[in-house]
């Protein structure tokens, strides 16, 4: 019989501490609301591929879920935000909602290309899976800075955004944490919101990236076994064909081979590019103090967002609006709105409070009845007793009652007894007790 191979579940080191490094990060579900098509059901799981770890991955939805449903059930399970991608006429919407309270973003999707689409696009292809155990870092670009010039919609947009991932703290960040980032650019122009995503990579600086195949380890992209983690150096005559030439093209000198000087010029890039590690990286030889170049690598998905409308509360219970891309209202008309609005609440606050009355007084109504019912009883039980008293002391009995075999009635009782005493006075015999006549009244 084999033997039980145990797996622990427990988290132990790092993983107990990035526990507790998220336990006051937002959370969010992403769902999709609706019948969609297949490609928009992708997105979805790519979109909670990016909110990775502080999302529910795996949540199902089902036809008959309402979008009502999980605006009661998030907050009870300490969800702060709520993304909802649905078709609509025109185009895919996707709308953001902050819990508990609101507000509510909506937003169309302009265009949007899958990870798959990225990855496949890309000329080095990843291997994605450890990336995606520690949240991303948020970057916000070309949002204009608050001012009295400044659109008021577009501070409340970007903070909505920076809202959706867990706030950066440069003095407890580790650095071997920072594996993503979520690029949030807003493009004035066009007035739509740019959505990538990237993965941060570091590279060796100052080296060709035929070195840095070598130094990495990392196998040709042309080699057959690709997953030996070998270099295949068998087309070459000389090591050097592999470090110093260009492949398909002449070198500056008359064996054809370039300097290495040239190679790393050509590879190092600008200064401004490199950075000197502040702490351990993970990957090889990223040691703290190394200079190494940092790239970014787009993994997907990518979204071309325009906001339609900013709404304050939740779906189903909605107030003003705050914003709205096609629809403009004068400040009579804005007040008239939000006078009504106040209307509705006031009625509904009210409504809420009267049936919290009812129901608080028919729970009172329940326990007095409760405790009047024992009472009752407990006066017709005295009754009862007040009865089989009255009963004894007339002298009546049961008829259902079983009478003891000591025939006649108490009269009669009372002279047997009187003639024996009296016989007792002249003659003394002993004789047994007498039997006690047992009497008992009607109940």
């Amino acid at each position: 019989m084999a033997r039980r191979r145990k797996n622990r579940t427990h988290l132990k080191g790092a993983g107990v501490t990035a526990q507790h490094a998220n336990d006051g990060a937002p959370k969010s579900f992403i769902i999709k609301h609706g019948q969609v098509g297949s490609s928009l059901t992708q997105l979805v799981r790519d979109v909670r591929k990016v909110m990775e770890p502080n999302t529910a991955s795996r949540l199902k939805e089902r036809n008959r879920n309402k979008l009502k449903d999980y605006l009661t059930m998030a907050p009870a399970l300490g969800v702060t935000h709520l993304l909802a991608l649905t078709v609509t006429d025109v185009a895919p919407s996707l709308r953001m909602v902050r819990l508990p309270a609101g507000p509510t973003l909506s937003f169309r999707i302009e265009r949007y290309s899958l990870m798959k689409d990225i990855l496949k696009t890309s000329r080095s292809s990843r291997s994605m899976g450890m990336e995606y155990l520690t949240a991303p870092l948020v970057v916000l670009a070309s949002f204009p800075p608050p001012s009295p010039e400044t659109p008021p919609h577009l501070p409340l947009l970007m903070k909505s955004f920076q809202s959706l991932f867990p706030p950066l703290s440069p003095n407890s960040v580790s650095l071997s944490n920072c594996r993503r980032i979520v690029l949030i650019a807003y493009n004035p122009e066009r007035g739509t919101v740019d959505f990538r995503h990237y993965v941060i990579t570091v590279k060796p600086y100052g080296v060709s990236k035929r070195v840095r195949r070598v130094l990495e380890g990392a196998p040709k992209k042309s080699s057959a076994n690709s997953s030996s983690g070998f270099l295949d150096l068998g087309n070459e005559k000389d090591v050097a064909d592999f470090l110093l030439r260009k492949r398909g093209e002449p070198g500056p000198g008359s064996d054809g081979y370039e300097s290495a000087a040239s190679s790393a010029s050509s590879a190092a890039g600008d200064d401004g590019d490199a950075v000197s590690l502040a702490d351990d990286y993970v990957g090889r030889n990223n040691k703290k103090g190394q200079k190494k170049a940092v790239r970014l690598s787009e993994v997907g998905p990518r979204m071309e967002l325009r906001l339609i409308k900013i709404s304050e509360g939740v779906p189903g219970k909605e107030g003003a609006v705050l914003y709205h891309e096609f629809v403009k209202k004068s400040k009579a008309e804005a007040a008239a709105l939000k006078a009504s609005h106040v209307a509705k609440e006031k009625l509904r606050k009210q409504r809420r409070e009267e049936q919290e009355s009812n129901v608080q007084r028919k729970k009172t109504e329940k326990e007095q009845g409760s405790r009047k019912n024992p009472e009752d009883s407990d006066e017709e039980a005295g009754d009862a007793e007040d009865d089989e008293s009255d009963q004894e002391a007339h002298g009546e009995w049961d008829e259902d009652e079983e009478i003891s075999e000591v025939g006649g009635s108490d009269d009669e009782h009372s002279e047997e007894v009187g003639s024996d005493e009296e016989k007792s006075e002249d003659e003394p015999e002993e004789r047994p007790p007498t039997k006690k006549v047992r009497i008992r009244g009607k109940r």
